[in-house]
């Protein structure tokens, strides 16, 4: 059962993130397919949308606070929300401000692409740095789009 617990993990918490959204008010429409980068579009009028991104990482995780190889191509209407799973914690990151946040790879499998990690504790540079982008300030941010 281990398995099919971790390989479902994702999917799991990608509908979670979006019960939040929703419990928020957010119009989200799911994608069936994943091929884009998409796990969903919120709409917030008839002109404007934004397509997000959501990636998660497990209490069963080693590096529960970091997430690698990412391809990042930022642009306004693309947001990333990350979820972790050990402190119940969502961040939600502009992608145009996401790779001043990262640290592209220059070796090994995931070489090119880029890597995060989220700050484990609270009152750190790195926190106060995040601390735009977590929880109730990450979701202002959807709500202030503009295009």
């Amino acid at each position: 059962m281990r398995f099919r617990d971790s390989a479902s993990f994702g999917k799991r918490q990608e509908y979670s993130v979006v019960a939040e959204l929703l419990r928020r008010g957010f119009d989200v429409y799911m994608t069936l397919v994943d091929d884009q980068g998409i796990d969903c579009v919120v709409r917030l009028d008839a002109s404007r949308y934004i397509d997000i991104q959501i990636k998660a990482r497990s209490v069963n995780a080693k590096q529960w606070n970091f997430f690698a190889g990412m391809n990042v191509h930022p642009r306004k209407n693309l947001y990333y929300i990350f979820y972790v799973e050990k402190n119940d914690s969502i961040w939600i990151i502009p992608s145009c401000e996401l790779p001043a946040l990262c640290v592209k790879n220059i070796g090994g499998k995931h070489k090119g692409k880029m890597s995060l990690t989220l700050p484990k504790a609270h009152k750190t540079e790195k926190a106060r740095t995040f601390e735009k982008f977590k929880g109730e300030n990450g979701f202002r941010l959807l709500k202030k789009f503009r295009t």
